[in-house]
């Protein structure tokens, strides 16, 4: 098959010529779509299910929650085995797929059992948007005369609300600050004394805390729509609540408990460079989305949410990582290694063939192949990166390439018998199929160019006292 496929490329130069130049493009358009990754994703399809039980310690959520969520979860078509840990008011259960399985098919699969999942406390589970290169972007949320708690509220208001509609973005995760919240410290003597209870107080503030339509009222030619207001938006409305009347006389919260505006309790803490608490977002990308067209729609918001005057005055937002900048680096350490590896070539054939020309043609198969990958990557749904271009380039080609190559001089000296095709047939039988490909490549990039030119046997008569050692 390498025989008659060769021999075609020798008979007809200027249509191996055209499939080069095809190759070229077609590669050179593959690349400009081509998905490029700093790292590949070293985990089969995982999708993450957490549960979070408050108050409960790891003991109680292994027993009460984590539990029955791997009994209901095993069993699901291609699941290879799962994972879990409990913590503290946190339950956390990995689901690992086989290579073979679909991502989108098993979080579907995940989905579908939850719905018949019941826990405790009616605690609802759901899935983690987390994946392993999913990080793409960070930032921290910056603002003069602005406090921690005040800067959280922005960033779980504002620009969550702003970078979840950016298309490849899967969610965004807040770290740092104060959650701003409204507490009612209730005093238990208070409570009894009036005859109520905890639940009462629940109640009465659930149920205050709402808006309600009362349809509409027609005073001749003209409907007003009625409307009840009920709403918290200050810690005086909250006060105000009456949790029950009796005998005219209403009882609120603010005469069995004292109302306060204050913060979540904290967990942890981010800090950043001088400044020890900090306010930080951390954009997610979908699993299996692309990284560079997400980034660019990313930057794009960000200019957005500048000029639109979207953020409070003299609230910043500042950027400190973006996966953008290690994309870079991986295409440039690919392309730097692309022509280091051409030059080496070049120099080690120079050095041991003693043709300049066959040398120069020799390492133009480095580049040849490395589009020969694009393509194929594109073909396959195969994003790159380091490794897999490094892989395909240097790896598998260029080692066979020389080796053809040689073997192609040396039938081409002064011992060599025939006329320059018969004599680069037989050199390519030699070689068998371990190096099919790269004689696949040399016949496209090396041989024609060769025959068009007109070059003979005699170009290489500097070789013959090498090939007559040989």
């Amino acid at each position: 098959m390498i025989r008659r496929l060769v021999g075609f490329a020798l008979r007809s130069p200027a249509l191996v010529l055209l499939t080069v130049l095809g190759l070229v493009g077609a590669g050179l358009y593959c690349y400009s779509i081509l998905d490029i990754e700093a790292y590949p994703n070293p985990v089969p399809p995982l999708v993450e299910v957490l549960a979070q039980p408050k108050g409960l310690s790891a003991e109680d959520v292994e027993r009460q929650f984590t539990i029955p969520l791997e009994i209901n979860l095993s069993g699901m078509p291609g699941l290879d085995h799962l994972r879990s840990f409990s913590l503290f008011g946190l339950t956390h259960v990995k689901c690992y797929f086989g290579w073979d399985t679909d991502y989108d098919k098993a979080r579907q699969e995940v989905i579908n059992r939850l719905q018949f999942i019941s826990l405790p406390g009616g605690v609802q589970p759901q899935l983690s948007p987390w994946n392993t290169i999913g990080e793409v972007f960070r930032y921290t949320v910056r603002g003069k005369g602005y406090s921690i708690r005040g800067l959280k509220t922005i960033e779980d208001w504002v620009l969550e609300k702003e970078f979840k509609q950016v298309p490849g973005v899967v969610d965004v995760t807040s770290y740092g600050g104060e959650t701003k919240q409204y507490q009612v410290d209730v005093d238990p003597f208070r409570l009894r004394s009036r005859g109520l209870t905890l639940t009462q107080l629940n109640a009465a503030i659930q149920n205050a805390n709402a808006n309600v339509g009362g349809q509409r009222v027609t005073l001749g030619e003209q409907s007003y729509t009625v409307r009840g207001l009920g709403l918290i938006r200050s810690v005086p409305d909250i006060r105000n609540i009456v949790i029950q009347a009796g005998k005219g006389v209403p009882v609120r919260v603010q005469d069995v408990a004292d109302v306060s505006e204050g913060a979540h309790p904290r967990l942890g803490i981010v800090g950043k460079d001088e400044n020890p608490d900090v306010v930080q977002g951390i954009v997610l990308m979908r699993y299996g989305g692309q990284t560079t067209p997400t980034i660019e729609k990313v930057h794009q918001k960000v200019e957005q949410i500048k000029s639109s005057q979207i953020l409070p005055p003299g609230v910043t937002l500042e950027p400190y990582y973006d996966r953008g900048h290690l994309v870079k680096t991986t295409t440039h350490t690919v392309l730097d290694n692309l022509i280091l590896g051409m030059v080496l070539v070049s120099i080690v054939l120079l050095f041991f063939l003693g043709n300049l020309r066959g040398s120069l043609i020799t390492a133009v198969n480095i580049p040849l192949a490395l589009l020969a990958a694009f393509v194929g990557m594109i073909v396959t749904g195969t994003p790159a990166n380091l490794i897999s271009l490094g892989a395909i380039d240097f790896g598998i080609i260029i080692d066979s390439t020389v080796i053809v190559v040689e073997n192609v001089f040396r039938h081409l000296g002064s011992h060599g018998k025939g006329t320059m095709s018969e004599r680069v047939m037989l050199s390519v039988a030699q070689v068998g199929r371990p190096m099919a490909f790269s004689t696949l490549i040399i016949a496209v990039a090396f041989l024609p160019l060769f025959t068009m030119t007109g070059v003979s046997g005699v170009i290489f008569s500097p070789l013959a006292p090498l090939c007559q050692h040989e």
